[in-house]
């Protein structure tokens, strides 16, 4: 399946090193204004070939908008967004066409399809993430009109952890990281990691402010569920938690509980989310990205025949997909976030003007239709 969502549905397709890439984004609301322009700002914090720390790829990631808008609103149709490849360098991966690169997908889309595209990955590369990015930038628009908003940083490299938490920090460095203090020392973790032909994971942190209690189904439509899919829909991403996440493990209940009072919350060990719907807490996902698996550095591998080779990966590769990964994880929790909220409202409409209310959450009647 290329589609995810439900209310509010989004498509992609294209390959990393085909024509172009693109989305359909269907189910979105008619009057948002949205002009070709506005998606230039999270395309480019996503983007590669910006620092010496990420792919040396460098995409214009112009977007084309298709349809779905007319005279700078959308209309409530479809809406098709295209960007168009432009620097493509296929040849680098001729010589694995062949071959399976471990810890690559590879081999599990040739045992899928008995075919595989080798170029970047095809559909498997990170390249496709641009699309969902861009989906996102209406996505966060509308939510915003909201009160909503979602921001994200990176909270591990390695083994390297912020010493510190500020958000002010995060948009003013390359790795979006909360401390800038660290950033001189990441750059020469990030150049001796590069030049040492090897990779690193990495762990990124979103939050969403201002979701009001009430997104979010009981048991299949769980919010926390459909945030958890969306995530691990990443390419690189092996791990996924909710608020304290595997954390709660070694905690006790008596501790782990969030005490509700008049003036609200006393703690957000749920990240936001109890029971699978929201809580009007900040909702507050945790993503762990395993290390690039294309390296300069040899490894044993398999060809198609099943004979042992030799694999060197040529070509352009982050030494850490998780230094752009920040970008896209806004994108997926934004995109859910609306799908839930578009749920909720076709099922509940203003049932929330008499449900009760707790100091420090927000009411489903404070916010905008």
């Amino acid at each position: 399946m290329n589609s995810f969502g439900r209310l509010l549905r989004v498509t992609t397709f294209g390959e990393s090193h085909g024509p172009a890439i693109g989305c359909v984004l269907d189910g979105c609301p008619p009057g948002i204004a949205i002009a070709p322009e506005d998606f230039a700002h999270d395309l480019a914090r996503r983007a590669t070939g910006k620092t010496r720390h990420t792919s040396a790829r460098h995409e214009a990631d112009e977007v084309e908008i298709l349809s779905g808008v007319h005279e700078g609103v959308t209309t409530g149709t479809p809406i098709a967004l295209l960007i168009r490849n432009t620097d493509q360098r296929s040849k680098d991966y001729s010589a694995i066409a062949a071959q399976f690169r471990p810890g690559h997908a590879d081999y599990s889309y040739w045992q899928k399809y008995g075919i595989r595209d080798p170029r970047g990955g095809g559909r498997s590369s990170a390249r496709e993430t641009t699309m969902r990015v861009a989906a996102a930038v209406i996505a966060k628009k509308w939510l915003a009109q909201r009160g909503v908003t979602v921001r994200g940083c990176m909270t591990q490299i390695g083994d390297v952890v912020p010493r510190g938490q500020d958000w002010n920090a995060v948009e003013g460095n390359p790795f979006f990281w909360p401390c800038a203090e660290q950033v001189a020392e990441l750059e020469t973790y990030m150049d001796a990691l590069r030049k040492s032909g090897d990779s690193v994971g990495a762990r990124v942190l979103v939050v969403a402010d201002g979701v009001p209690p009430g997104w979010g189904e009981p048991i299949y439509g769980k919010l926390d569920g459909e945030l958890a899919a969306a995530m691990m829909s990443i390419n690189a991403v092996k791990g996924v938690e909710i608020g304290d996440g595997f954390a709660s493990v070694a905690s006790r209940g008596s501790e782990h509980r969030d005490v509700m009072t008049p003036a609200g919350f006393l703690s957000n060990h749920a990240g936001g989310i109890l029971g699978g719907i929201s809580t009007g807490q900040q909702v507050s996902v945790s993503v762990a990205f395993k290390p690039t698996s294309s390296l300069r550095l040899p490894v044993q591998g398999l060809d198609v025949d099943g004979n042992v080779v030799d694999v060197i990966t040529t070509g352009r590769h982050d030494p850490c997909v998780g230094i752009r990964a920040t970008p896209i994880c806004e994108a997926m929790l934004a995109l859910v976030l609306m799908d839930q909220a578009l749920r909720h409202r076709a099922q509940c409409g203003d049932v929330g003007e008499v449900a009760p209310r707790i100091a420090g959450t927000t009411s489903i009647t404070d916010t905008k239709r």
